[in-house]
């Protein structure tokens, strides 16, 4: 016995041992040093009086004792105590039968192994995939990982929201083959291997496409690592961003730029179209005055006559254009007042001298009976609404249906006129010309080239925008864009209105 004794006093561990009545008969000296006791103390006393100072068992579910009896094998319990002292400690019990010849438990051994350490490392390790979880859920930029076969592992919110994918709902195994193009996926890991592209198990910020749940083509940003493990490939991760509103960005920022462009190079045109006008209309009024006198003064001869007629009508054609010249380049007085949007279309359409243009011609009204007024000068806008419905009738070779439209924005505090044919439409080449001065696509002596880069002139001078709103070949709608003019009152209401909804 003795042998065995000193067996179980070099235990590692602190062990006791104990009757199947929880008695305790044995101490090692392990136990006695970690609790500051002597064999007096403790021997003959039971665990739940040592440990508890109770004379009640413990409850079965916090107690492995009654499963080693009942099955005759070991068991443990993980248990968080408290010291004297009052620091918190774990400890892992562990409770091992020792049988007689019958098979029968005659004593428990109970060792104690503190994890005290074990359990901080579990907290903190705990703490810091939670942390690593929030940070990657919480990244504006969506994150993918997948092992070796390409199955998904993690999918942050960004990249559920972007592909339209939900781990957590997905029914199948998501792969990254479902998230690219077809031979997309192969292709990446073809440049995370090769040194071209970032280096080995790299690939710095790339363009690729993205394949949404909805089956949508998505352009990214990617940027993407090999994660190794003993030098060994054990997962790919994939950082990426949407592309969509910067590529809208750089759009918008094209269209501005060749707007400003285009709004230079207009400016530079009127100038120069300003000095010409200004230049050919004193020998013009020269070349009228004496044709007209020339005129009165022959004699019957009808040959000479008609020449004089002809030189006076291509010289009143020249003044024409030298008016147009003029007024594109904004050198007329600008007087503006308070309108209608519809009384001002209506105004301008009475003006129309010849009404036969419209005798084959449906006209479509599609006039809002919103508050829609406008600060313009009538008369220019007028030459306006007239251009646009001239040409209108010209491309749809006077037949068709010719549709107006008004309406209004009042949170933007635009006011719009659309002018809508049933025409041929425009050539997509021509549609960046077509205010350019001078260009026209009509026969030669049948157009200047004047009216609508004349229009588009007098609607900036009112502060206004105009576009083609769309064109094919079923016909082309020209978009007129105007600053609301807000009477304070109506404003005032309108203020009140927002406030008490």
């Amino acid at each position: 016995m003795e042998w065995r004794a000193r067996v179980f006093d070099s235990l590692s561990l602190p062990a006791l041992i104990l009757k199947p009545n929880r008695v305790i008969v044995s101490a090692n000296e392990n136990f006695l040093k970690k609790y500051g006791i002597g064999k007096e103390q403790i021997l003959g006393r039971t665990c739940h009086d040592f440990f508890y100072q109770s004379k009640d068992t413990c409850p079965y579910e916090n107690c492995p004792l009654p499963e080693v009896l009942d099955k005759n094998r070991g068991h443990s319990i993980l248990r968080r105590v408290t010291t004297p002292t009052g620091e918190e400690k774990w400890e892992d019990r562990v409770f091992s039968p020792i049988l007689d010849d019958r098979g029968e438990v005659r004593y428990i051994i109970e060792s104690i192994r503190d994890v005290t350490e074990v359990k901080a490392l579990e907290k903190e390790l705990s703490g810091i995939r939670e942390f690593t979880s929030k940070l990657i859920q919480s990244s504006t930029s969506g994150i993918v990982a997948a092992d070796r076969q390409g199955k998904i592992l993690i999918m942050n919110k960004a990249a559920e929201e972007l592909t339209g994918y939900c781990m957590r709902q997905s029914g199948k195994a998501l792969t990254v083959l479902d998230l690219y193009p077809e031979g997309m996926a192969r292709e990446i890991m073809k440049r995370l291997r090769s040194e071209d592209f970032g280096g080995v198990g790299k690939l710095l910020s790339t363009r690729v496409n993205f394949i949404n749940a909805r089956g949508e083509e998505i352009p990214i940003e990617l940027t993407a690592a090999i994660i190794y493990e003993g030098g060994e490939e054990v997962a790919t991760m994939g950082i990426f961003n949407d592309l969509r509103p910067k590529l809208a960005d750089e759009e918008r920022m094209t269209h501005m730029l060749a707007r400003v462009a285009h709004s230079e190079k207009m400016a530079s045109l009127g100038q120069l179209a300003a000095g010409v006008a200004h230049e050919i209309n004193n020998p013009l009024t020269g070349i009228l005055l004496y044709a007209n006198m020339l005129m009165e003064s022959m004699d019957t001869d009808p040959a000479k006559k008609q020449e004089l007629k002809n030189i006076i009508e291509d010289a009143q054609r020249c003044a024409e254009i030298v008016k147009n010249l003029l007024t594109y380049s904004r050198q007329t007085d600008k007087q503006t007042e308070v309108i209608h949007i519809n009384s001002l279309l209506d105004y301008s359409l009475n003006l129309i001298r010849d009404q036969r243009l419209f005798i084959q011609i449906d006209v479509v009204k599609e006039l809002s009976d919103e508050m829609m007024l406008v600060q313009v000068d009538k008369n220019q806008m007028s030459q306006v609404i007239i251009n646009l419905v001239i040409n209108a009738v010209d491309a749809m070779n006077r037949q068709g249906t010719l549709t107006f439209r008004t309406y209004r924005d009042k949170q933007a505090q635009k006011v719009y006129l659309e002018v809508a044919d049933t025409g041929c439409g425009i050539a997509l080449e021509n549609l960046s010309r077509i205010f350019d001065p001078f260009f026209t696509t009509k026969e030669p002596g049948k157009g200047t080239g004047l009216g609508l880069s004349t229009v588009y002139g007098i609607i900036k001078e009112n502060d206004g925008n105009i576009s083609v709103k769309e064109t094919g070949s079923k016909g082309t709608t020209f978009l007129v864009e105007l600053p609301s003019f807000q009477l304070q009152q109506d404003s005032e209401n309108e203020a009140a209105s927002d406030l008490l909804m």
